[in-house]
């Protein structure tokens, strides 16, 4: 069992250089602390996602840490021009010594990608082409790709990941129905279902993965994020998810009120209350939370649990609190599952 990090980077409280050089601090404990990984997403023209540019961001959190990989889950690639994105995640991965993850999809938001001039109806067949373009880059000595959206032809390919043949690869899953590909090409996963969910696409993914001739023990990271929230008492740490949520929620809704409809596949509650009786919450003290975490991993089939610490106002040393008592109870003592 690994355990890592997701965070939507938010905005909160305070300017927003208090804001990034708090997310920064709290990348160092994370590294500090020992978790594995530490996803962010990607969005644009909104609060809910002030690291619009993962690559500069993730560029200042590979210098102020050491052992903790990171990338965004998940470049928005009909977004991006295909070959400068493969240049970048060269530097990246490079710059920081191998520890870039590279999460990859076409974006959940119509409404973003229609800021960067994307039709809805190509974002599917422009993100499958991408992808292929930044594989092969990263695979060949030239580049000749003729596609729908984007060609080259003999392009000296002078960079090239650290990590070989290239960065481990990422993708958000929402059902069962959509893990061959995932399987297929042996790409780790990161879904927001609840734990009857979750156990559905773990159970899918292994039995793909057995089909293919593969062992169970080269499978890749199946996760599953949750808010989490801890404290001294399990009043307090419902008191920090409410009044923290409130803001989160009021950021994931914004452009949907804005242009007077909702986000497909939405599976979050107006409220904290609503969200933890969903179990996409897991808030309370460490033994509280311990308890709740190693029943829905149990039940899920996981084999790596994502933590959302850092959400709307979660202040620093909310956060602080809250890393440090996972650290002691989950880390250290890898939840028996």
């Amino acid at each position: 069992m690994k355990f890592g990090l997701f965070d939507h980077v938010d905005r909160g409280a305070g300017t927003l250089q208090e804001f990034y050089e708090n997310r920064l601090r709290i990348a160092e404990k994370y590294d500090k602390a020992g978790f594995y990984a530490y996803h962010t997403a990607e969005h644009h023209a909104t609060t809910l996602g002030m690291a619009s540019s993962p690559n500069v961001y993730m560029s200042a959190v590979a210098q102020r840490t050491k052992q903790l990989k990171f990338g965004p889950l998940v470049y928005c690639l009909p977004q991006y021009h295909p070959i400068r994105l493969f240049e970048e995640i060269c530097m990246l991965d490079q710059m920081s010594g191998g520890r870039l993850q590279v999460g990859v999809g076409k974006g959940i938001s119509s409404i973003e990608s229609s800021y960067y001039g994307v039709d809805s109806t190509d974002v599917t067949a422009m993100y499958h082409e991408y992808y292929q373009i930044i594989i092969k880059a990263m695979t060949s000595e030239q580049l000749t790709f003729k596609g729908d959206y984007f060609s080259v032809e003999n392009m000296p390919l002078e960079i090239k990941p650290a990590q070989t043949p290239y960065p481990p690869i990422w993708t958000g899953i929402s059902s069962a129905d959509t893990i061959a590909w995932p399987a297929e090409n042996k790409i780790n996963i990161i879904s927001n279902r609840n734990s009857q969910a979750m156990r559905q696409i773990t159970d899918a993914y292994r039995a793909d993965w057995e089909s293919l001739g593969r062992s169970l023990d080269d499978l890749p990271l199946m996760g599953m994020t949750r808010f989490l929230v801890i404290a001294d008492t399990d009043d307090k740490a419902m008191g920090i998810g409410r009044r923290a949520y409130d803001v989160w929620y009021k950021s994931f809704m914004k452009l949907w009120w804005r242009h007077g409809t909702k986000p497909p596949l939405a599976a979050y509650a107006e409220n904290f209350d609503g969200i933890i009786k969903s179990g996409l919450a897991i808030a309370g003290s460490a033994k509280t939370v311990a308890n709740i975490l190693e029943d829905q991993i149990k039940e899920s089939g996981v084999n790596y649990f994502v933590a959302r610490f850092v959400f709307g106002d979660v202040s620093y040393n909310e956060a602080a609190y809250s890393i440090d008592s996972f650290s002691e109870v989950c880390l250290l003592n890898q939840l028996k599952t």
